[in-house]
């Protein structure tokens, strides 16, 4: 998707995305300082007319400065500084995840699933929540048909599919998944691409393109009920983040994006950013017969039950961008194979972050395993900025990160402990909007 046909709404400033000219040149060796420091200001830093939090965009213009390169490749193959980003609630406001889900079904874009039995669309799913979800739309379709979730006969499977996908529970309120390790899969965002079963990843795309002009058309804050729910109806790029990623890519990073949603889904609204799908990492699940998407999620790691979700999202990022296989992807990789900047907003983000060894943006949505990590700020190199549109205001009660700061593999949570085996202690919420 070329550039001009971008659809930000009145936010965006399409020239904030033109990258200003990198100056470079040969010079004697009596001149070398003096063009060298020409060079550096030559090259683009970011927009100071955009607000960020604080020294943080002095401090993300610095780790520029410091580690990137004027016109450079942008190829880690070839030594480009890595930065990555997660995508829902980091590069833009609200889930790209959610507008896809919700478009498909108020679009009648479900298929029933084979032998109209859900245990076949998630590994994780409960009985009651299979039951729950037969019961509510086994009438609308034959198996691999489409539903007409967007018929009135229809509202009562889309309500149930929308609690099983946003609240982890049926209608009742009955657990909806279960036996899964909470590090490396969230069985409802897996859910979600696993929804998309049955069409090919084209046909997804073109899908993407028309939720995604839907959801940036929309006026902020505006809802849409599917079904008979309520539900977020729109979402923004942040000016502040493309601007970063514009200004990485001048000074040579190799600029990517790693997302729990669904990857032909995040191509379709990285495409607009300039992100070509080799750039971009989301959740995959296996092709099928005629190039139709499957149920089965990609493996990483040897571990066939992963996804890029907190630890699975380290795997991801190591397997496909620095070459490291086997369980050992799942590992703090060593310093040469790691990313200089990340940013993220949530919990599925803490592991890759963690791994950044420059900088490491946080975008506080009170999220308590990334927050504490942030707040507690071990290396000095984590920096906290509230959301750039309709920021969350202060928590009130600091992040219990001694007893509740680590999210568990079962799914409970335990203390945080830092890098030598200490308790993290609880954090006050100190960087928020008013």
């Amino acid at each position: 998707m070329k550039k001009s046909s971008l659809v930000l709404a009145a936010p965006l400033v399409l020239g904030a995305l033109t990258l200003s000219a990198c100056s470079a040149g040969q010079s004697t060796a009596s001149e070398s300082s003096t063009q060298q420091s020409s060079v550096t200001q030559s090259c683009r830093t970011m927009d100071s007319s955009l607000d960020w939090f604080g020294d943080n965009l002095t401090a993300i213009d610095e780790l520029i400065a410091e580690v990137g390169e004027c016109g450079g490749s942008g190829e880690y193959a070839e030594g480009a500084p890595v930065a990555l980003f997660d995508w829902d609630n980091t590069v833009v406001k609200n889930d790209i995840g959610d507008a896809q889900t919700f478009w498909m079904l108020a679009n009648g874009k479900v298929r029933q699933p084979a032998g109209r039995d859900w245990r076949t669309v998630s590994p994780w799913i409960t009985d009651e929540a299979a039951r729950a979800l037969s019961g509510t739309c086994d009438a609308l379709a034959e198996p691999g048909e489409p539903m007409d979730t967007a018929s009135q006969d229809g509202a009562a499977c889309a309500d149930e599919i929308l609690s099983v996908y946003s609240e982890g529970t049926t209608t009742t309120g009955e657990e909806a998944f279960t036996g899964f390790n909470a590090r490396r899969i969230e069985p409802q965002y897996a859910f979600a691409a696993q929804l998309l079963a049955g069409w090919t990843a084209e046909e997804v795309k073109e899908f993407a393109a028309s939720a995604r002009e839907q959801n940036l058309n929309a006026a902020e804050s505006a809802t849409q009920v599917v079904g008979t729910t309520e539900v977020t109806g729109w979402v923004r790029y942040y000016d502040q983040v493309v601007d970063l990623i514009e200004t990485l890519r001048a000074n040579g990073f190799d600029v990517r994006i790693i997302s729990a949603s669904a990857e032909p889904v995040a191509e379709v609204w990285g495409e607009a950013l300039d992100f070509g799908a080799d750039k971009v990492m989301g959740v995959v699940t296996s092709p099928g017969d005629g190039g139709t998407l499957t149920t089965t999620l990609s493996s990483c790691g040897g571990d066939e039950a992963s996804m890029p979700y907190i630890e699975g999202k380290r795997c991801r990022v190591n397997e496909e961008v620095f070459g490291i296989d086997s369980s050992d992807a799942f590992e703090v990789a060593d310093e040469p194979a790691r990313a200089a900047f990340a940013a993220g907003d949530s919990d599925t983000d803490v592991s890759f972050m963690s791994d950044a060894t420059g900088l490491r943006l946080a975008i506080n949505r009170n999220k308590t395993e990334l927050m504490c990590q942030a707040y507690f700020n071990a290396d000095g190199k984590w920096i906290v900025n509230p959301m750039f549109i309709d920021p969350k205001g202060q928590q009130a009660e600091p992040y219990p990160c001694s007893t509740e700061g680590l999210i568990l593999p079962d799914g409970g949570s335990g203390p945080l402990t830092d890098d030598d085996g200490q308790v993290v202690p609880d954090q006050e919420d100190t960087v928020y909007g008013e």
